[in-house]
């Protein structure tokens, strides 16, 4: 009797107790996780800028350090964090097209894109890109010389002139992550047959949110000469014959030597279109030489405007050897990015004697975008 009752009690306190434990998981409250706290993110900012160091004599300096340098950014003093020869990355964009075009021709930008190649190190990694109605890669990056050369020489000419396209691609591959020592050559007259110019100054300040430095060969100069006296209505080009030699030789004697006697003097141009485009196009030249100009010193690049083909070719090896021979320098801005926007202005110059350093370059944080 005993032990039956004792196996009861114990049966109705397991049953009391399931019943309470259910209750008060139903009805329990949970708590409130303590939020775990925000990481502090510590974002260090990196200004990169290329330099070329010579000495006196003009020859390259091969042992510059942090110390031997001035940097002023926004009249800010910094200090250099390193100072490195590395690599060159150099994209290299040949201009294939163009309604107007007297002087430019794909056989003397290939040439001078083969120049350009010819001149850099073997270790510097090479791609190339061509823009005619639109823009386009035509080799990836590669150190192997006759891969470059051979894609320079399948580029073609193209009716018209994308320039603004070709400088957003070449900014966006350029941009590829694991790249360093950027630089791209142009090798162009500027002019755009789908942009004028704001668009196109605005694209070319978008390159100042990066670390992109600029060299270009400019056809503008040529073309400007080869069209200035077709703009001013005025030809010194012979005319063309008013009948071929063959006809003119059955006409008589009299009216013969007429026919077949040189023209002497200027030609008069009395089309009225002919003359407004022409004077168009050497405005756009003109425009388009001064913002070269701009967009190679806001980079820290360089330009070379030649007055004829032949001198084209003989400089274009001087864009190599100055890639070839320049530094990458890096530092921390005093004040970052983050909290005061605008344009910096960096300069470089040198505090070591025989040292010779000159280098400036605009920024611009998120005009890239």
């Amino acid at each position: 009797m005993f032990a039956g009752t004792s196996k009861l009690l114990l049966l109705v306190a397991a049953v009391l107790l399931l019943s309470d434990s259910g209750s008060a998981q139903s009805g329990r409250v949970k708590p409130t996780p303590t939020p775990e706290e925000e990481p502090v993110r510590v974002v260090t900012e990196e200004v990169k800028v290329s330099f070329l160091a010579r000495d006196e004599a003009g020859r390259f300096v091969p042992d510059v350090k942090p110390e031997d340098l001035v940097i002023l950014e926004n009249d800010l003093l910094h200090q250099a964090t390193s100072v490195r020869r590395l690599p060159a990355y150099v994209l290299i964009v040949l201009d294939t097209g163009g309604e107007l075009r007297a002087v430019k021709t794909l056989d003397q930008t290939r040439k001078t894109a083969a120049a350009v190649i010819s001149s850099l190190r073997p270790e510097d990694q090479v791609a190339i890109m061509q823009y005619s109605d639109k823009a386009e890669i035509v080799s990836e990056w590669t150190d192997k010389k006759d891969e470059s050369l051979a894609a320079v020489g399948r580029t073609k000419f193209g009716r018209r002139s994308s320039f603004t396209g070709a400088l957003d691609l070449a900014r966006e591959f350029m941009m590829q992550e694991g790249i360093e020592n950027r630089h791209l050559v142009l090798i162009t007259d500027g002019t755009d047959s789908f942009a004028r110019g704001d668009k196109i100054r605005a694209t070319m300040r978008k390159i100042l949110g990066t670390d992109i430095s600029v060299h270009i060969i400019s056809y503008t100069r040529m073309e400007t000469m080869d069209i200035a006296p077709r703009a001013s209505g005025i030809s010194k080009s012979p005319p063309p014959k008013a009948l071929p030699d063959e006809i003119a030789a059955q006409l008589p004697p009299g009216a013969r030597d007429v026919a077949q006697a040189p023209k002497i003097g200027p030609t008069i141009i009395v089309d009225r279109k002919h003359l407004r485009l022409m004077r168009e196009r050497k405005k756009e030249l003109e425009a388009a030489e001064d913002d070269l100009l701009t967009l190679a010193e806001d980079t820290n690049g360089t330009i070379i405007i030649p007055d004829s083909l032949d001198e084209m070719l003989e400089k274009a090896r001087l864009i190599g050897q100055t890639i070839g021979s320049s530094y990458l320098l890096t530092y921390t801005p005093r004040v970052p990015f983050a909290e005061r926007t605008g344009t910096r202005t960096v300069s470089i110059t040198s505090k070591r004697a025989g040292l010779i350093v000159e280098a400036r370059r605009k920024l611009i944080p998120g005009a890239a975008k």
